[in-house]
């Protein structure tokens, strides 16, 4: 077999079997097949797609490539729940701690944020201490022992895909759907989920931009699980405006938290308990939707919730204090208040631009590798649809550099329209692929 034959059948529109696939991948990962073979045959993909069966072969084969963790040595189900990424989507850590008190062992392995959207382990490891490079005995006796646990990936999980990732983002391969999806997958599979929960968002803080884009993402990864022998689910979301008020690694632990504890702004507490409600049934504690609603009411209002997540944060060296006490999390040196320039309806809160906002203040990344400010980022006060008198508060600013603070605003201004007319509010959720 020739890398140059299995690129020419997929420039030619041809459908790669499972023993091409793997040696190809195979083949690139040891080094047998260059760097300038691999991005054709990965722009050859762009353009022609792959089949289900294709994109859930190249996803095992890029599992192969690695060390996967076998869950059911020690519990008998685990399920998980992967973000396309979005804007002050802080979703895991309210959405886990609730299931697992729910009776549903939670095993997740989380990202990092690069641009605009953030990643999960940015904000909890605003919580001084806390540990996400577990070793995968350590995963293993953390969700035997707690039912919950919140760790990075580790370079054994799938190593192909950060090969092939590296290559696409330089090759401008990085929008092609089958490729986006073995690239999610391969990384759920080896994490050793039984049941997984897809929160793929669309609008103009995602990464598939529009509803379409995002269903043809949706319907290929639940494709995936189930032809690779896994339960899944997967919303389609809304990111068109930030979810929740909080944008910024600490203040949207904070915001986190204060949802736990039974508050937390409505359109956050709902989401989370839409993509909760999914897992709890996906994972057979709940027969139905609706079953799982009184289960997580229960969970919330008696504070089990709660507890768990200072479970996890213990569990994982986290200093606890400062989940009792937000109040320690540190603060950004500068704070202001920005009030509304005039009176009118919300028309629109652009959450790519927002994003980008925060990443000028020091929240995001603008590159793999590069540190983040935990304490700095936006309370965004209204929601698309709200009427606002002018000067009522708009948002507030969380800087640690006036010079910063000072580009940000502006566009954080921009990102709001406004309409003289009354607005529709925008939904949580556009519908469910399973």
């Amino acid at each position: 077999m020739r890398a140059i034959d299995v690129i020419a059948k997929k420039r030619d529109k041809g459908e790669l079997t499972k023993e091409e696939i793997i040696f190809f991948v195979q083949g690139y990962v040891n080094g047998h097949i260059p760097d300038y073979q691999a991005a054709a045959w990965a722009m050859a993909v762009l353009l022609n797609g792959m089949s289900p069966q294709e994109t859930t072969d190249l996803t095992l084969a890029i599992v192969d490539t690695g060390e996967t963790i076998d869950l059911s040595q020690v519990v008998s189900f685990a399920v998980d729940k992967h973000s396309t990424g979005g804007v002050g989507d802080k979703t895991t850590l309210v959405v886990e701690p609730l299931v697992s008190a729910c009776g549903l062992p939670v095993g997740k392995m989380s990202g990092r944020g690069l641009g605009f959207t953030g990643g999960t382990l940015d904000k909890i490891e605003s919580i001084p201490g806390f540990d996400v490079t577990l070793t995968t005995e350590e995963f293993l006796a953390q969700i035997k022992d707690v039912g919950l646990v919140l760790a990075g990936q580790t370079a054994d999980l799938a190593p192909a895909d950060g090969k092939l990732y590296a290559l696409r983002d330089v090759t401008a391969t990085v929008d092609s759907i089958p490729l986006i999806a073995s690239s999610i997958m391969s990384k759920k599979i080896a994490g050793g989920a039984h049941g997984i929960v897809l929160d793929v968002k669309s609008g103009l803080g995602a990464f598939m931009g529009t509803l379409e884009e995002a269903r043809q993402l949706a319907e290929l990864m639940v494709d995936i699980a189930h032809l690779a022998g896994r339960k899944a689910v997967a919303l389609l979301s809304d990111m068109n405006q930030p979810l929740g008020n909080a944008v910024g690694n600490a203040i949207e632990l904070i915001e986190a938290i204060d949802t736990l504890q039974g508050g937390g702004p409505e359109d956050f507490k709902n989401h989370c308990l839409e993509v909760a409600a999914h897992m709890l049934t996906l994972g057979g504690v709940a027969e139905n939707l609706e079953a799982a609603a009184p289960m997580m009411e229960n969970a919330l209002s008696q504070g089990l919730a709660w507890e768990r997540f200072r479970e996890l944060v213990i569990a994982q060296d986290g200093d606890v204090a400062y989940v009792d006490d937000p109040q320690l999390i540190p603060k950004a040196a500068l704070i202001e208040v920005v009030h509304a320039p005039r009176s009118g309806y919300i028309e629109g809160i652009h959450a790519g631009e927002v994003g980008i906002a925060a990443v000028v203040l020091g929240a995001g990344r603008e590159k793999k590798g590069d540190p983040v400010d935990h304490a700095v980022g936006f309370e965004i006060h209204r929601k698309v649809g709200d009427f606002v008198e002018r000067g009522e508060p708009l948002f507030t600013i969380h800087a640690n550099d006036q010079a910063k603070l000072t580009e940000a605003c502006p566009k954080l201004l921009e990102a709001h329209t406004w309409s003289d007319t009354p607005v529709e509010p925008l939904p949580l959720f556009y519908g469910v692929i399973s």
